[in-house]
């Protein structure tokens, strides 16, 4: 008598589970993309990037891979796929390359989300309107803080001046020693377009001050959108709805246009970063207490004992420590 076949499962139910799965093990090892073409990202539109490589705007979508907020405007990124340029071509934004600076800003002070505006620019241009709309003394510095924290050279660019003097402003801002350049309709942009050649400068500022004016007037051909102030609020509309990268004519630069702003977060920002764009006081500064603000109110801050001694000017401690007190969430940090 012939035995039984022995069972396939040592019981009923074993062979009713989860197929083996025949997946190849994960690796470290990445894919070297440093051999693809390298463009820049001069602005994003429904989740297509526009890239400029060697002298040709490349259509491109993005790599899964990257995640959803990973590319912004002023990104190097190194391109696979179709980088022709045709009508109807479309290449993919493999990886992005490592940031030189990076400007961001949040909602508002209380919230913890970054929003990066623009990466690898070297300067940042405060565009701000004289009148109509009226200068914001509060939103110019919390702007030069971010500007700062990022590792940007700021600009202080003043516009309307046909309805108002800049010198309140000039006076203020003159013990930081960042460049200022004033100008009014159809006037001569001389001085400002010597601070741009070679520079890829973002223009930045509330909306109706004048940012796609100047664009329009610095790159012939440009055709940004212009509005004008709402008479009853005294604010301006927003007719930029997307950054832009935009090449400079001769001797060359990049302004990168962005949409008005009506807030500017500083939840972001690492103070440290921001005393160490002022070398003479960040070298003052390393004989404060540990945990000093560096404010008026601090027992025993350097900051102060430079003054006296005359070694820090009173002008530039006190500019200083207004604008740096626009971002008083840090003391909590």
């Amino acid at each position: 008598m012939s035995r039984p076949r022995p069972s396939l499962f040592s019981d009923d139910h074993e062979g009713f589970g989860r197929p083996p799965r025949h997946t190849k093990p994960r690796t470290k090892d990445r894919p070297d993309y440093s051999s693809l073409p390298l463009g820049r990202v001069v602005t994003i539109d429904r989740g297509r990037y526009h890239c400029f490589v060697d002298g040709t705007t490349v259509t491109a979508a993005k790599a899964r891979a990257l995640g959803r907020k990973s590319v912004i405007v002023g990104d190097l990124v190194r391109l696979d796929g179709d980088v022709s340029g045709e009508p109807g071509s479309l290449a993919r934004v493999a990886e992005v390359e490592e940031r030189t600076t990076v400007l961001r800003r949040t909602a508002d002070d209380h919230d913890p989300y970054e929003r990066p505006i623009v990466a690898n620019a070297d300067q940042l241009v405060i565009v701000v309107a004289l009148a109509d709309p009226e200068p914001r003394m509060g939103m110019i510095d919390r702007i030069l803080v971010a500007g700062y924290d990022g590792g940007l050279t700021p600009i202080l660019c003043l516009t309307k001046a046909d309805l108002a003097s800049a010198s309140e402003l000039r006076q203020a801002y003159a013990p930081l020693d960042i460049s200022m350049v004033t100008v009014e309709p159809e006037a001569d942009l001389t001085r400002l377009r010597e601070l741009l050649a070679g520079h890829r400068s973002v223009f930045i500022g509330h909306s109706g001050v004048g940012k796609s004016t100047l664009v329009n007037a610095l790159i012939p051909g440009a055709h940004r959108r212009t509005g004008a102030v709402n008479d009853v609020t005294g604010k301006g509309r927003h007719t930029s709805t997307s950054a832009i990268a935009l090449e400079l004519p001769s001797p060359g630069g990049w302004v990168i246009d962005t949409p008005g702003v009506r807030s500017f977060g500083l939840q972001h920002v690492d103070p440290a970063h921001v005393l160490a764009a002022f070398a003479d006081l960040a070298v003052v500064a390393e004989a404060c207490p540990r945990g000093c603000t560096h404010q008026a109110d601090q027992p025993q801050c350097a900051l102060d004992q430079a003054v006296a001694d005359g070694r820090l000017s009173q002008d530039r401690v006190a500019s200083f420590r207004r604008m740096e007190l626009s971002g008083q969430t840090w003391s909590a940090r």
